[in-house]
């Protein structure tokens, strides 16, 4: 074609002009059209209708009465010893990290055989100010019945840093549980010596990370099934108080706010390999945990939260991960060293219209007492809890679909901003309950947005079953107690049996408060089951392994031990079944981290089983 050559372009006038032109021409054929086939169609036979009889309307669905159960929490914190105070370093300025804070976990330190407390604090910001001592992270040992004791001074982990998420494992796998701190900076592992002593091991081992890096939720898992545990670290964004001070957020043109995250770019996790000897190795990039955006080859992700499940059922652990404003991903374990991220293949990336949401916390369980897995995830303020549910168990891609507004999850937390969410059967009906810790970002929401509040209540989503209209419903204050619907700025969550008598108690940390320490003093009788797996050929608290239960009645209850969960938190290692009215188990298994098989018995109930190999 020449270069000299310009297109003819008519006028747009004439281009409307030729239009109804074809328009009216195309009306007046297609009445034709119809018109004759009126005309000429054949002939039906009338019907009759008999205007008689009343059309049969179907009545209001019929369901079995709900009836929800006394399931009344009390709060001890004080009264149990616990005194810890989370520091944000809060001083006016208005930096990110200060209202992302709140992690801890319920972990045997000691291995006494009760689950201790640790609280992870942060600290003042280099040019803040400081009230009093310098804030350390606080280990609380447990006496066998919910009381607790500060044993934190001399411990090793009274340094001051600022962090945000933990992860409890043997690592070196010598009997006794270490803990890695994440960090706005440097992350840090503690290698438990034994005697309530921790020692700083992080540069050997490997596992610091970069110094302008912002950890967040972190968790020990075999993913290599090399018999040792590994060590994945979320990192949230790319971020320093320069560029956060140099961008004018503001709730309503005046107050000044907290930074968005999309506003940052995404920083990749790091997956640390175990090699022996207390030495890991960072192998992010050969595993392909690091995901880039498409259109811009930065990093994708901005992680909150992470679990470790079997998705696909194939025995080896995969990562999930909930990411804020950008997609969740799914990184499906090849059993080589390396993973495949499918979040939308297999349906978890977005909500169901395609977007993505500000995800916090995340839990995996089968909570429907099936095959099907289910992940639910803590999303934004005005953002439903999700609740993804495996339609495909056993697939190599595994599909799920968000079902939580035809299961009643989804209308009743779409107000509050969610960070910790979990699984666990708070009454022992043997159907696991999912538990929301709620609370805002922003101090003065309330004078922008009516229907939020900065301080905010948990929330319980008792598991009815499926037989009821809703499978889950908000079991209110008059069935929790009003401590438990105490307001809080909720962040992570953890869950123990703290003092012994079969039932979870709960932990809800807070950013720039105290925790809630809520002890569980429901006195329904149902019957429970605990186990306690230490695996002699594998990790030694068996991360990773499968108790599957058969109840009389057939009902198979499946658990994991899954101790990552929730927003920068951990619960404990021992599994705890709630059996409902069945005083006996039909048959018990174990499938320990390397696919072997151990079947169990069980002569009675309501006692915790120690299970070795």
């Amino acid at each position: 074609m020449s270069e000299d050559f310009e297109p003819e372009v008519p006028d747009n006038d004439d281009i409307v002009g030729v239009a109804v032109k074809g328009s009216i021409a195309l009306f007046v054929v297609v009445a034709l059209i119809i018109g004759g086939w009126l005309i000429f169609r054949p002939k039906e036979e009338e019907q009759q209708v008999n205007n008689d009889v009343e059309t049969e309307l179907p009545d209001v669905r019929e369901v079995a009465d709900l009836e929800i159960p006394e399931m009344p929490f009390t709060d001890v914190t004080e009264s149990a010893g616990v005194d810890f105070v989370h520091q944000n370093g809060a001083a006016g300025l208005k930096l990110l990290p200060e209202t992302m804070g709140g992690g801890g976990a319920f972990v045997d330190f000691d291995n006494d055989g009760d689950p201790d407390i640790v609280c992870v604090n942060s600290c003042a910001w280099p040019d803040g100010k400081a009230d009093g001592a310098a804030p350390v992270s606080a280990l609380y040992e447990n006496d066998g019945n919910g009381n607790f004791t500060n044993v934190t001074a001399g411990s090793g982990l009274d340094v001051t840093f600022y962090g945000a998420g933990i992860a409890c494992g043997d690592f070196d796998n010598d009997g006794l549980i270490d803990l890695y701190f994440t960090a706005v900076g440097e992350n840090r592992l503690f290698r438990n010596q034994g005697g309530g002593k921790f020692a700083d091991v992080t540069e050997q081992a490997g596992v610091a990370g970069e110094e302008q890096e912002w950890g967040t939720s972190c968790g020990w898992f075999d993913f290599d099934r090399d018999g040792d545990l590994d060590l994945f670290v979320c990192n949230y964004i790319e971020w320093t108080p320069e560029k956060d001070l140099s961008m004018e957020f503001t709730l309503d043109g005046t107050l000044r706010a907290y930074g968005r995250p999309t506003d940052f770019r995404g920083a990749s996790p790091r997956l640390y390999r175990n090699d022996g000897a207390g030495k890991f190795t960072d192998v992010s990039a050969d595993a392909g945990v690091r995901i880039l955006n498409r259109d811009t080859a930065e990093p994708l992700s901005k992680s909150l939260g992470v679990i470790f499940p079997d998705i696909n059922g194939d025995g080896w652990l995969d990562v999930v991960i909930a990411n804020d404003t950008v997609q969740n991903l799914m990184l499906i374990n090849q059993k080589d060293g390396t993973f495949m991220e499918m979040g939308v293949a297999c349906g978890v990336a977005f909500n169901n219209k395609g977007k993505a949401r500000g995800a916090m916390g995340i839990d995996a369980a089968y909570f429907r007492n099936s095959d099907a897995i289910g992940i639910t995830i803590g999303n934004f303020a005005n953002e439903m809890t999700a609740l993804y549910v495996c339609q495909t168990p056993g697939s190599d891609t595994p599909l799920f679909r968000d079902e939580a507004v035809s299961n009643g999850v989804g209308p009743v937390t779409r107000v509050q901003l969610t960070f910790g969410v979990l699984f666990a059967d708070m009454d022992n009906d043997g159907r696991l309950d999912i538990v929301g810790c709620n609370g805002h970002l922003e101090e003065d929401i309330s004078v922008v947005q009516e229907s939020q509040q900065y301080e905010q209540p948990a929330q319980l989503l008792w598991n009815c079953g499926m037989e009821y209209d809703n499978e889950f419903t908000v079991a209110p204050a008059e069935k929790t107690g009003a401590d438990f619907a105490r307001r809080m700025v909720g962040r992570g969550a953890s869950i123990a049996d703290m003092d012994g008598d079969g039932d979870l108690d709960l932990l809800l940390f807070a950013s720039g408060g105290r925790p809630h320490l809520l002890r569980n003093d429901q006195q329904i009788g149902h019957h429970w089951l605990r186990l306690h797996l230490e695996d002699s050929k594998g990790n030694r608290d068996a991360i990773g392994a499968v108790v599957r239960l058969t109840l009389p009645d057939d009902t198979v209850l499946t658990r994991a031990v899954a101790p990552t969960c929730s927003y920068q938190s951990q619960r404990e290692f021992v599994l705890t079944f709630g059996l409902g009215a069945a005083d006996s188990i039909k048959s018990a298994s174990v499938t320990w981290p390397d696919g072997e098989t151990t079947d169990l018995e069980v002569d009675d109930v309501d006692r915790l089983l120690k299970v070795a190999r």
